[in-house]
């Protein structure tokens, strides 16, 4: 009997540590799935980064330097639109832009940075994606139906945001940027690390600033922003918004900032939406519950 009872003391303890261990593995295998869904990440950043630098001279020549030529799509655009409207001076027929290399391994540099900045914007919705995976096990079936089309919509407000970036903001701010003088005795030559950062910086940054609504529907279910706020704000929101599209455009130039604005507006009233569904949401969900 003693050692009847002594063999199950020892099981019971076997069963106790085996439990602790599971409970001190599922911590490990959060970290393990997590360090999984980075790796994947970054080896779809590599694939996308050796394409690019596979076929660098093409899309420097025709993607990258594309901005500042006058036969750009954007030019071209604002040429019609300028003949259509009788104005003079929307029609850019040269872009000083002369670009100069400061540094030795420079122009190699610039080759990895960028083969690298492009391998990223095109991994973003990949990497959403594997976002996603690990985020949905922690979610609840109501949850999950919410936000079933995070990726979806969060990779195609990024990609609109740099396309905006690359064909609006980008070709007009260095129009204006490289032709803008204090005095005729300074003669702009731009170095090539500050013409790819400018380039990269607007259009990055427009892709993240078209991700507003995602911003908002996480603020709006944590219950920091809602819809009323917004609204309240308004007026601040068309003031900021219009101050950004004079920095990124030529002041004089009204209908150009105006193109600029717009979306940004748009995007802020499809904001303030959104908040508006995450509300009547809770709300439904609350009065479920108070049914029930």
């Amino acid at each position: 009997m003693e050692m009847s009872k002594l063999g199950d003391k020892i099981i019971k303890s076997i069963k106790d540590k085996g439990e602790s261990l599971e409970g001190e593995m599922s911590f490990f295998d959060h970290l393990e799935a997590l360090r999984w869904h980075l790796i994947r990440s970054a080896l779809a950043i590599v694939v996308f980064t050796i394409l690019a630098f596979s076929f660098y001279t093409w899309i420097y020549n025709n993607i990258i330097m594309a901005p500042s030529k006058p036969t750009f799509w954007t030019f071209r655009m604002m040429c019609e639109l300028g003949a259509f409207l009788h104005r003079d001076g929307m029609c850019p027929d040269k872009i000083n832009i002369k670009l100069i290399n400061t540094e030795m391994a420079g122009q190699f540099t610039l080759m990895i940075d960028s083969s690298l900045m492009i391998g990223l914007v095109l991994a973003i919705p990949y990497a959403l994606y594997e976002l996603w995976r690990f985020i949905k096990p922690a979610l609840h079936e109501k949850e999950r139906k919410a936000a079933s089309g995070f990726v979806f919509y969060a990779s195609f407000l990024f990609l609109s945001g740099v396309l905006f970036g690359y064909y609006i903001i980008t070709p007009v701010s260095l129009n204006f940027l490289a032709g803008f003088t204090v005095s005729e005795s300074i003669e702009n030559l731009f170095s090539v690390d500050s013409y790819m950062s400018s380039v990269s910086t607007l259009t990055l940054a427009t892709g993240l600033v078209f991700e507003l609504p995602i911003l908002v529907y996480i603020l709006a279910n944590l219950g920091i922003l809602t819809p009323k706020f917004m609204r309240e704000t308004r007026r601040y929101a068309i003031v900021i918004i219009l101050i950004i599209a004079a920095v990124v455009t030529p002041t004089p130039d009204m209908l150009t900032m105006t193109v600029v604005a717009i979306p940004l507006l748009l995007l802020y009233e499809l904001s303030i939406s959104v908040a508006g569904v995450v509300q009547k949401r809770k709300k439904k969900r609350a009065e479920e519950l108070d049914a029930s």
